[in-house]
């Protein structure tokens, strides 16, 4: 396997490969979470980590256990970590739809996932058994994300998911089946004069029905990234 490491800042890399790699979703997703110093955070399959990773770019949370169930994601996380100056995160491997030995159950403020897009058996599915897991519900589903979530999250406590337009009622009915609500929502165009490719979603545990759809977020302006999306990689960058 080969790796390469991608620079955060001059004091976190992320280690990618062809298996185990990130996009501009995940930065979205962080941004959207809003995660906070004081949180214990939960990432599910975190992949090579680049959530969490994103997270200590800025006020880290105070702890974030990074789980996949995949022990090459986990590696590559760990060689992350190697090369960074983090605080708090745990590579937990394990699979999230029986979570793990002494799982904090009940005591996360947020967790956050980048779930597979695609139910199996939909669309091409890549001959890459890594790729495969990543982008297609073979391994767990979306009812499975919001369960395991339901478990760790405390009362009160926040799920963030991103997903595809065309998977919206599929999160919205997961979520509540699991006691959690639908509370904030964002979709995610290139353009204008796009349809959108993304959603973003937050559902709170054990919270009444009312969600607020938020202005949607443009990625271009032009021939570059709009100001918003510039914005969301900078943030947390260190000052020279």
């Amino acid at each position: 396997m080969e790796y390469s490491y991608e620079k955060l800042t001059d004091r976190i890399y992320v280690c990618a490969s062809s298996d185990h790699r990130f996009g501009t979703d995940a930065f979205l997703l962080a941004h959207f979470s809003q995660y906070r110093m004081k949180d214990k955070v939960c990432d599910l399959g975190t992949g090579c980590g680049i959530i969490p990773l994103i997270m200590q770019k800025s006020k880290p949370p105070q702890v974030t256990y990074a789980v996949d169930i995949q022990e090459g994601a986990i590696e590559q996380l760990r060689l992350g970590l190697e090369r960074s100056e983090t605080t708090g995160i745990v590579p937990v491997c394990a699979d999230l739809k029986v979570l793990w030995d002494r799982a904090p159950l009940g005591q996360l403020d947020l967790v956050t996932c980048n779930p597979p897009y695609k139910v199996a058996g939909a669309g091409f599915e890549s001959v890459i058994t890594a790729q495969k897991i990543a982008r297609h519900e073979i391994l767990c589903d979306i009812n499975d994300v919001c369960a395991s979530a339901a478990k760790l999250l405390k009362f009160g406590g926040r799920l963030c998911l991103c997903n595809r337009p065309e998977r919206l009622s599929d999160v919205m009915f997961a979520m509540k089946s699991n006691g959690i609500e639908p509370k904030r929502l964002r979709m995610v165009s290139k353009s204008p004069a796009d349809a959108p490719w993304l959603f973003l979603i937050e559902g709170k545990k054990g919270s009444k029905p009312f969600m607020r759809v938020e202005p949607q977020l443009y990625i271009r302006s032009g021939d570059g990234f709009s100001e918003e999306l510039q914005m969301i990689y900078d943030t947390g960058k260190e000052e020279k």
